[in-house]
């Protein structure tokens, strides 16, 4: 039996995570972040963590405690950080039963129940209207045009907008693009033809024609970063907010693009399955939380059950009359 932490910390790490799960780099990377949180928690309390053994529910739990009051961590990221450390101990505890008592305590610590997230997505008018600030003679608006139009286009997290390259683009009769998600999936996301005739003129004024060339690309001529996309977001919204004073009333970020293509195609009639394939969801359960948050989806389900339960009437008039009249005139 290996008691060292250390030993089980650094296969999990090196072998298990990216061979065995197949887990991407960022994903890797957050986790390895939590366990070193993890291990300084150990040496400030003086938690002789080489036998794991001494690792125990309070510890983990005074840890997670620890982080929500020294660090103001937001009770998702606190998961986010018990999800990373129940993945360590559940690969320990696979791998030598003596130890599976002590991992099933700290797999007892329970998650804390979230606030409801609320989904803030843009309308179709206010998409539209966005669109309409841009000056597509201009080669810099041209480009942040672009941008954001793939990012609604295709629903993709700002991660995978980011990482398109060349060689993920085809712009046939059925034009399409390779989005790499989590977890290293790919997917394939149709887009709209109008919208592959914009693409072709980028991909010209812009002079993309290496293969392994992203798409798109900052003024340093490097891959553009997670905030120069929300830079461009944050500068078109104002410019449009000016213009359409009565639209843009909610924090929009990178990701209300993504929500917005999703509840337009719920109001489209997609099904959700579909939905779910074009986002790249696990499961149709993270899909659903659109149709729960749509008011139009709501009423329109609400009118059409009313619809269905509609009986026909059972009293002629001369029926309802003599009943009426009945309860007029009854004494007892």
């Amino acid at each position: 039996m290996n008691n060292n932490f250390s030993y089980y910390v650094t296969n999990y790490f090196k072998e298990y995570l990216p061979k065995v799960k197949n887990y991407s780099s960022n994903t890797v990377k957050s986790y390895k972040e939590t366990i070193i949180q993890l291990i300084n928690y150990f040496e400030i309390y003086k938690i002789d963590y080489s036998d794991i053994q001494n690792i125990n529910y309070d510890v983990v739990n005074n840890f997670l405690l620890h982080l929500e009051k020294e660090n103001s961590l937001s009770v998702q990221s606190r998961n986010q950080r018990l999800s990373a450390i129940h993945s360590l101990f559940k690969y320990i505890q696979k791998r030598e039963l003596s130890y599976f008592d002590k991992c099933s305590q700290i797999l007892s610590i329970e998650y804390k129940k979230t606030p409801v997230t609320i989904v803030t997505y843009l309308s179709i008018e206010e998409v539209r209207s966005l669109f309409s600030v841009f000056n597509i003679n201009d080669n810099k608006e041209y480009r942040h045009l672009m941008t954001l139009t793939l990012l609604y286009e295709t629903g993709a997290r700002v991660s995978e907008l980011i990482n398109i390259k060349l060689c993920d683009i085809s712009l046939n009769s059925t034009p399409y693009i390779i989005l790499h998600g989590k977890g290293n999936k790919t997917r394939s996301v149709p887009i709209a033809k109008d919208v592959s005739k914009m693409l072709k003129v980028y991909l010209n004024k812009f002079n993309i024609v290496e293969q392994s060339d992203y798409i798109f690309k900052n003024k340093f001529n490097e891959k553009i970063t997670r905030d120069g996309v929300q830079y461009i977001i944050d500068s078109y919204i104002k410019k449009a907010k000016e213009k359409y004073p009565n639209y843009y009333n909610q924090k929009i970020t990178n990701h209300s693009f993504r929500h917005s293509k999703a509840m337009h195609l719920l109001e489209a009639g997609v099904n959700l399955v579909y939905i779910r394939d074009i986002l790249g969801h696990k499961s149709i359960t993270t899909t659903e939380i659109y149709a729960k948050t749509n008011p139009e989806i709501k009423r329109k389900a609400i009118e059409n059950n009313s619809q269905s339960i509609k009986v026909s009437d059972k009293y002629s008039s001369k029926n309802k009359n003599d009943l009426l009249n009945w309860l007029k005139n009854y004494v007892e």
